[in-house]
């Protein structure tokens, strides 16, 4: 997954101004505590990112 449709998908499912904020704020146990801005910044895939916001928000299957 591209970072252009990592974020689409964020702005998607939380808004374009809320999905920044989650990005920076929460820290995802999945991500070894880290934040999404932290795990993306440290090389990790976007994809897995995005399955691991999908798990911490228990997300629908149709959003994974």
């Amino acid at each position: 997954m591209r970072l252009t449709e990592f974020w689409r998908r964020m702005d998607e499912k939380f808004g374009a101004l809320y999905a920044r904020s989650y990005a920076a704020d929460q820290a995802i146990a999945e991500l070894g505590s880290r934040t999404v801005d932290q795990a993306l910044a440290d090389g990790e895939d976007a994809k897995r990112v995005w399955r691991a916001v999908c798990d911490a928000t228990a997300a629908p299957a149709s959003e994974r």
